[in-house]
C-alpha cells in the first residue's frame, strides 16, 4: 500500500482528546431538536444536572455552557475575581500556560511558579507561597489536575492540605478537563471550590460543552465580584437551573448526547471507570518500558491515567513518526505541544476505550517505529498483552 492509497477500516483516534464518541451517544444526538423552553427540555436539564453531580462527586451546582474548556476557564475567573486580583499559578505544562495567559489578558495578575514540564504541582511550594502572603492578596490557586501535554497528574489532596496548613482563604480552582471520568476526582471530599471541565475527553462527547462545578463557598464569594460580564454569569444560570432551563439557547443536541454519556458512566460505576483507565495506562507504560522509550513524566506517582507522553530518542522527530503512523496505519497520535514539539508523541487511552483497542493502538506504535527506523526494543506489545491478560484472568 502506498501512502496515497485509500484507507480501510476504522480510524484509530488515539489523541488525548477529543476522544472517541460511543455509538450510543451518537445515536442520542440524532434526536430532533426540541423546544428549549418546553417541559421536555426542563426534564432533560434536571436529569443532566443530577447525573453530572454524581460524576463530579459534588452536592454543589454543575453549570453547563455552550463553550470549549477555554470558555469555562473564563467563566470561572470572571465570576470570582475582579481586574487586578492576584492568582497563584503553576507551570506544569502547556495548558497551565494557556490558562495563565487567559487570566492575564482579562486583567488578572498571576503569581507564577515556573516548572520544567516533567513534574506536577509541588504541594510544599503551594504552602510556602501562601504562607508568605500575609495580606492575603492571593485570591485563588489555579491547578491543572492532569496535563495532557506531558501526561502528568498533580496530587489535589495534598495541594488542598497545603492550602489548609497555610491557613489561607484563597479559592481552589482546578481544571479537570482531562481527568474527570478518567482519574479519581472527588470534588467535595477534596475541597475543590471550582472544577472546570469540557465535554470531549472522559465524558466521551464531541467538543462544545464547558462546565463549572461550583460549591457554595465559591457561589457566595462570586456575589462580591464586579467583573464586567454577562454571558458567563453564574447567578442567572443557577436560578434557571432550578427548573432545568438556561438563560441562553442551550446546545440541545449535545445535551441529548451528554445525558446518554452520563448514563454510560454511572452504569459502569465511577470507581470502575477509574480502575479501567488505570489498568489501560499501566499497560501502555509496560509497553513503553520494553521499547526503551522515556516517559516525559519523571515521578511514577504522577503518571497520568488518560495520557502517556513518550520521548523519542535524541535527534529524531516525533512528528515524522506520527505522520507515518497516520498515513500508513490510519491512526492519530497526539503531537508535542509548546516546548515539547517534535520531542514527544502522546498516546490517549481515555474515554470509550478497552483492552483490545489499546492493543491495536500499541501495535500501531510498534509497527510505526519499525517502519520509521526508530531505535526500540521489540516486544512491548507482547508485554502489554500479557499484563492485560493476567489482569483480566485475575479480576
Amino acid at each position: 500500500m502506498t501512502p496515497s492509497s485509500p484507507q480501510r477500516g476504522w480510524h484509530f483516534l488515539q489523541i488525548p482528546g477529543p476522544s472517541n464518541t460511543p455509538e450510543r451517544v451518537l445515536r442520542a444526538m440524532s434526536k430532533p431538536t426540541i423546544d428549549h423552553r418546553g417541559p421536555e427540555f426542563g426534564e432533560l436539564g434536571l436529569e443532566i444536572i443530577g447525573k453530572a453531580k454524581k460524576v463530579f462527586q459534588t452536592d454543589g451546582h454543575v453549570l453547563v455552557y455552550p463553550s470549549s474548556g477555554t470558555g469555562a476557564w473564563e467563566a470561572a475567573l470572571t465570576n470570582l475575581f475582579k481586574p487586578g486580583d492576584t492568582l497563584l499559578g503553576f507551570e506544569t505544562g502547556h495548558f497551565a500556560i494557556l490558562w495563565k495567559n487567559l487570566a492575564e489578558k482579562i486583567g488578572l495578575k498571576v503569581q507564577w511558579v515556573e516548572g520544567d514540564w516533567r513534574h506536577g504541582v509541588d504541594p510544599n511550594r503551594v504552602e510556602e507561597e501562601l504562607k508568605k502572603d500575609n495580606q492575603h492578596n492571593i485570591k485563588g490557586v489555579m491547578v491543572i489536575h492532569n496535563e495532557t501535554c506531558n501526561g502528568i497528574t498533580s496530587d489535589l489532596k495534598s495541594i488542598r492540605r497545603a492550602i489548609d496548613v497555610a491557613n489561607h482563604p484563597a479559592l481552589f480552582l482546578v481544571d479537570v478537563v482531562s481527568s474527570l471520568a478518567t482519574t479519581p476526582f472527588y470534588q467535595d471530599e477534596w475541597g475543590v471550590d471550582v472544577a472546570i471541565c469540557a465535554s470531549q475527553k472522559g465524558l466521551m462527547m464531541p467538543p462544545g460543552l464547558g462546565f463549572n462545578s461550583i460549591n457554595q463557598k465559591a457561589l457566595d464569594y462570586s456575589k462580591g465580584t464586579d467583573f464586567p460580564q454577562s454571558y458567563w454569569s453564574w447567578d442567572r444560570i443557577v436560578t434557571m437551573n432550578e427548573t432545568g432551563y438556561y438563560p441562553y439557547t442551550p446546545a440541545s443536541g449535545l445535551f441529548f448526547g451528554l445525558n446518554e454519556a452520563l448514563d454510560m458512566l454511572l452504569e459502569e460505576g465511577m470507581e470502575n471507570v477509574y480502575q479501567r483507565h488505570r489498568i489501560l495506562a499501566q499497560a501502555t507504560r509496560v509497553a513503553a518500558d520494553v521499547w526503551g522509550l522515556e516517559n516525559q513524566a519523571l515521578n511514577t506517582h504522577e503518571y497520568s491515567d488518560s495520557t502517556t507522553a513518550l520521548r523519542v530518542p535524541e535527534g529524531l522527530n516525533a512528528d515524522e513518526l506520527r505522520k507515518l503512523i497516520l498515513t500508513r496505519l490510519n491512526m492519530s497520535l497526539g503531537t508535542g505541544l509548546g516546548q515539547l514539539k517534535s520531542k514527544v508523541f502522546r498516546i490517549g487511552h481515555l474515554g470509550d476505550f478497552n483492552e483490545l483497542m489499546l492493543m491495536g493502538t500499541l501495535s500501531g506504535v510498534e509497527m510505526g517505529m519499525e517502519m520509521a527506523g526508530v531505535p526500540y526494543n521489540p516486544g512491548g506489545v507482547q508485554a502489554a498483552m500479557q499484563f492485560l491478560a493476567n489482569h483480566l484472568k485475575n479480576n
